[in-house]
């Protein structure tokens, strides 16, 4: 609510515009000298919509039990209007959600990375009001990851080498190495990633590059060839299954029998010889009646 101190302190700085400058000089902060002051309206709200949409907005909960807004931004180029937009984001989502937001920019390229990098301040330059520090990932600081090896164990860091990277000569070995190393994760995990890469890739050499790729090495999850490998996989899980019934309930396995239980790719099978090894008195009970 507006009250009588607040109509004085306003119409102070009014009446005599070289008040603000003075005052200030007395606490050694130099405002160049004010000649002149317009007012205008305090109401801040907005009548009309503006649209203001984030690239991405995660609220992110520590192991200490603060939580905090993750606010990300996908930068191509280098755009001054991002710099109100920006502080605009981070000022409001901190009063509409009461909590400590953060601003990620992801670049492509080096010049707009250091440039995202340097922090917004808004405000004469003798009092910058409020400064932004937006957390860039780009070129500079994201490293270079082609070892299918170093990518398997690091995904999401391998993702993000490809997306910062997709302008680097090294470009096709980092699309290959997160390309096999998707195959180490679960179908559903990797195509995730794989259409989280090919969106932060955007248009280009290395989205060609990428989709190729993936054409062939996502269908890994649907071939023949993958399904085979996972039914076998599956079947010496129920082998390994087998035979340790067996010895846990002290019946004797020979080497042969040992062989032929682990050499069988064929899952009913083996489920059955599983079925018949939890009473079988001897290991050649398992073949019964095959």
């Amino acid at each position: 609510m507006v009250t009588s101190s607040h109509e004085a302190m306003h119409r102070i700085f009014q009446k005599d515009p070289g008040i603000f400058t003075r005052t200030f000089r007395t606490l050694r902060i130099p405002f160049p000298e004010t000649v002149a002051v317009g007012v205008l309206t305090a109401d801040l709200t907005e009548i009309e919509p503006l649209e203001r949409r984030l690239d991405t907005l995660l609220r992110m909960e520590t192991a200490e039990g603060r939580a905090y807004l993750l606010a990300v931004e996908s930068q191509g180029r280098k755009d001054p209007a991002k710099h109100s937009s920006w502080t605009y984001y981070l000022a409001h989502l901190n009063a509409k959600y009461g909590i400590d937001p953060v601003l990620l920019v992801v670049c492509q390229d080096e010049q707009t990375a250091l440039w995202a990098s340097r922090p917004i301040r808004i405000g004469p330059p003798e009092w910058p009001s409020l400064t932004v520090r937006p957390m860039v990932l780009g070129p500079h600081n994201v490293p270079v990851v082609t070892d299918p090896a170093t990518a398997a164990r690091d995904v999401p860091l391998a993702t993000f080498s490809a997306i910062t990277h997709r302008k680097d000569p090294n470009a096709p070995a980092i699309l290959e190495a997160l390309a096999t190393a998707l195959k180490t994760l679960d179908e559903e995990t990797a195509v995730v990633f794989g259409e989280l890469t090919e969106l932060g890739l955007g248009t280009g050499p290395a989205a060609q590059i990428w989709r190729d790729l993936m054409a062939v090495d996502l269908s890994f999850f649907r071939s023949e060839t993958s399904q085979r490998l996972r039914a076998e996989g599956r079947a010496a899980g129920r082998a390994e299954a087998v035979l340790m019934v067996l010895e846990r309930r002290g019946v004797a396995v020979s080497q042969e029998i040992g062989a032929r239980v682990t050499a069988c790719t064929d899952t009913d099978t083996i489920d059955r010889w599983l079925t018949r090894a939890i009473t079988a008195a001897t290991a050649e009970d398992l073949f019964t009646g095959d």
